[in-house]
């Protein structure tokens, strides 16, 4: 908590790495600059006096509701980074192995191949849960008891928690919950739901002499799904659940909760919904069935695939995107398109969505269409369809400008990979840093050109030699600029911290004598970075 070094890290993490820096807090401050940066981290300390938090609200997925989201002032974001930088390797080593969310090293795809795992052999039945309200009236003596920090820790926790939150000017209290944006909020949620599974575990022991096996519990946050072949035993867990959740001042939200059956039906149609994935059992005939360790037949098959309503959100977003842009170039719409169908397509891309990718791209290709027939509502599609597609062999019709190299990505050209599971209660603080190197490369968020810079550069960034660690901004960098002719060929390309490229960025313009301070600040050039939501190829 001392140590200037820690001080350093959580001002960069809050002022240069997060994907919020800009977003100010009460005090209206945006950014910092460099000589700025560095007196925070000097007068950083704990048991500094928190200030309220700004309220904005965003649209909540799924729903018509809205989310409110807390935006703390700089210093007590760099604060609650410290402190997070303290407490998260001692309960990384505790927290347990089926919890997935706001984890480092962990994922939405991890937490599906372990309910994979647990149903593959056998249709069981579910429960699928949903804590209303988690964030916002989980009981504060609940997280400072369990969290059990040091008296020092334990005040300014107290201080962040009873800040209060600013909304059009008026300050209202905080009795209960934690504030959605803070930096230590995530760690906090998941301290305070600890010990769930280990509860359901010593309640519903594993007794080999009957093959009685203990319900699977799998939590991402606030989501819980438990997993039994027997329907009596869901049950009595649900009831445990709702106890054990009352303690904390939480419940489960009766809309979102219910128990179903994979392979039978039960309320509504078989399955379940989780993450945006469907997941449920089909019956088949012997030549699809799956089979037990024993290599006996089932008579059904196991299929996750994308949920409908996620397809039917990205599908929206795509019509939205194509409708707001009737009057735009092809290219820029190619560059608000893409990040988007890159990013959906790469988080489905470890479970069976060939087919949904495909379908997607038939859709795709109808609006496409109508937008290039509303550009040109006299025209017929055979003086269209050249001016607007492009034919390649072995790719067929790419939408693509004539004499343009950027085309649109299409979903069917990610590849279906396998996702592999994290080991049991791996960290990325127990120090195998060739064990996590090689996971960031494998991650589906990474580009295939991300992971083979990944391979080449050992997992390490070329400009400070330290290790990618999960949570670390990396983008790819031309070694000799384009500016000063430098090509996008793969001998010319390095991964760099998003920090290390921004000094690189600003020292190549001193070089070539267009630094400027107003220009040049610590945000990487652009151009020379591919990041996720830019028109190039994302990075991670």
């Amino acid at each position: 908590m001392k140590s200037r070094s820690a001080r350093l890290l959580a001002v960069r993490r809050v002022a240069q790495e997060n994907q919020g820096k800009r977003s100010a807090g009460v005090d209206g401050v945006k950014s910092l600059t460099p000589s700025q940066r560095l007196a925070l981290a000097q007068t950083l300390k704990i048991e500094q006096k928190a200030q309220p938090v700004r309220r904005v609200w965003i649209p909540k997925p799924q729903s018509t509701e809205l989310r409110p989201l807390g935006i703390p002032v700089m210093a007590n974001r760099a604060g609650q980074a410290l402190v997070t930088a303290a407490l998260e390797p001692e309960w990384e080593a505790r927290f347990e192995p089926n919890s997935y969310g706001f984890r480092p090293g962990r994922s939405c795809q991890d937490a599906i191949d372990a309910i994979f795992a647990s149903i593959a052999g056998q249709a069981k039945y579910v429960l699928d849960a949903d804590i209303a309200h988690c964030f916002d009236r989980l009981s504060h003596s609940a997280i400072l008891t369990a969290t059990h920090p040091s008296p020092s820790i334990h005040r300014q926790l107290k201080a962040w928690l009873k800040a209060g939150v600013v909304e059009n000017g008026e300050l209202f209290p905080t009795q209960v919950g934690t504030i959605q944006g803070g930096n230590i909020s995530p760690l906090l949620i998941n301290i305070a739901l600890h010990g769930l599974e280990t509860l359901i575990g010593k309640r519903f022991r594993r007794n080999g002499c009957t093959g009685f096996n203990s319900p699977r519990v799998i939590r991402y946050a606030d989501d819980i799904v438990i997993l039994h072949r027997d329907e009596q035993i869901v049950r009595q867990c649900q009831e445990l659940v709702s106890t054990w959740l009352r303690e904390r001042g939480l419940e489960l939200k009766p809309s979102k909760t219910r128990i179903t059956h994979t392979l039978k039906i039960l309320e509504g149609t078989p399955g379940f919904a989780f993450l945006g994935f469907a997941i449920r059992h089909y019956p088949a005939g012997k030549t699809r069935s799956a089979k037990d360790t024993r290599g006996r037949l089932l008579g059904y098959k196991t299929r996750i695939v994308p949920s409908p309503e996620a397809i039917q959100r990205h599908v929206q977003q795509l019509r939205t995107i194509i409708k707001r842009h009737r009057h735009t170039t092809q290219e820029a719409l190619i560059r608000l398109l893409n990040p988007v169908i890159i990013g959906w397509a790469r988080y489905y891309a470890c479970v069976g969505s060939a087919r949904t990718f495909q379908g997607l791209d038939n859709r795709l290709y109808g609006m496409l269409r109508a937008w290039a027939s509303y550009r040109h509502p006299n025209k017929g599609k055979r003086w269209i369809a050249p001016r607007y597609w492009n034919f390649t062999t072995g790719h067929g019709w790419i939408f693509q400008p004539p004499h343009g190299e950027l085309c649109l990505y299409r979903h069917g050209q990610t590849a279906i990979r396998r996702h592999v599971k994290v080991h049991g209660v791996r960290s990325p603080y127990d120090g195998d840093w060739g064990y996590w190197s090689t996971r960031l490369g494998q991650h589906p968020d990474v580009s295939p050109r991300v992971a083979r810079l990944l391979k080449r550069q050992h997992g390490k960034c070329s400009a400070c030699g330290l290790f990618f660690a999960d949570g670390n901004r990396m983008e790819v960098d031309h070694i000799v600029p384009r500016s000063c002719g430098g090509s996008h060929g793969s001998d010319n390309l390095q991964l760099l911290h998003r920090h290390c490229h921004a000094r690189k960025t600003a020292s190549d313009a001193r070089r070539s004598g267009t630094y400027d301070k107003r220009h040049v600040t610590e945000e990487p050039c652009e151009g020379l970075t591919l990041t996720h939501g830019s028109g190039a190829e994302p990075g991670w």
